[in-house]
Order: C-alpha cells, then structure tokens, then sequence
C-alpha cells in the first residue's frame, strides 16, 4: 500500500514561505546573496521599503536562520547583514522566480487586462 500524497502544504510550510516570500524579505535575500550589506545600504537599494518593514524582514530572516547579523566593531558600532549558508541555498530559487517573472509578465499583463475588461463593473 501506498502512502497518500497530500496536496496541501502543512501550516507549518506556509508559515515559513509566506516569511520568505513575502514583498520585502524577497528582495533582501537577493541583495544578501550578492554581497553583505549594512542596514541604511539595503535601504538605499531597496528605497520603497520603509525602515520598519526593513527591520521586521531582517529580523524574520534572522530568526529563520537566512540571514546573519552581525555587529562590525567601528566607531560608532555598525550592523552588516549576510547571508547564512542555509539561506544561500535559496538563491538558486530567488533567480528562478525573477527569471519567471521577467520571462512571463507580458502574458501576465495580457491576463490582467483581458480580467479587468470583463470584469469593469461600469
């Protein structure tokens, strides 16, 4: 007897991808797979992110264990970002999901118009 294949992704899984995913951390984690990068240099490439969304992903990605941080002994103290082993392994993944969307947008813009032309509730 076989065992049954599951279709639904656990909480567990969603939880974390939705962390990985989600509008900011996605961009950080590129960034990161480049190079490490202090705080205010991942706001100057990433403007549209405000401080505290930076630092909710950071801190999300840390947690995850994605992402390192650590305090660069300067004056004053600085706080460089890298990327851990277990998060570079996502950077195949990351350049997959840009590739597809570079690849994919104009169909996808095709859709959307074709969507809201039926859809336009005038």
């Amino acid at each position: 007897m076989t065992d049954t294949v599951h279709s639904q992704i656990a909480d567990e899984h969603r939880e974390l991808l939705d962390q990985i995913l989600d509008k900011w951390s996605l961009l950080v984690l590129d960034k990161l797979c480049e190079s490490p990068r202090r705080f205010n240099e991942l706001r100057r490439e990433i403007p549209a992110v405000s401080q505290k969304s930076l630092t909710a992903s950071l801190r999300r990605l840390e947690r995850n264990g994605m992402i390192r941080r650590d305090v660069v002994n300067t004056r004053p103290l600085a706080i460089r970002y890298e990327i851990s082993p277990l998060g570079h392994t996502l950077q195949d993944l990351i350049d997959a999901l840009f590739d597809w969307t570079s690849a994919h947008m104009d169909e996808v813009a095709a859709s959307r118009d074709h969507f809201d032309a039926e859809n336009d509730p005038r």
